[in-house]
């Protein structure tokens, strides 16, 4: 081991010029998605996100007609 190895491992922290080659060790693992399958979790991230808008619009909805119908 080099001194500065042991001396990141004694006091428990990483260097910032070792931290960024693991970060970039490390992106060079990562399996990235092609541009269809980005194009693919879009659309489906964005049928989730307005699915949810709708039902939580709905129930606002719903509950404030039954608001105003108990309290008027």
């Amino acid at each position: 081991m080099s001194d500065h190895h042991e001396l990141a491992t004694r006091s428990g922290r990483t260097s910032p010029v070792t931290f960024c080659r693991q970060a970039i060790a490390e992106l060079r693992k990562v399996v990235w998605p092609t541009r269809p399958q980005v194009v693919n979790y879009f659309f489906i991230v964005l049928a989730f996100v307005l699915f949810m808008v709708a039902l939580v619009a709905g129930l606002d909805t719903g509950i404030t007609k039954l608001m105003f119908k108990i309290f008027s």
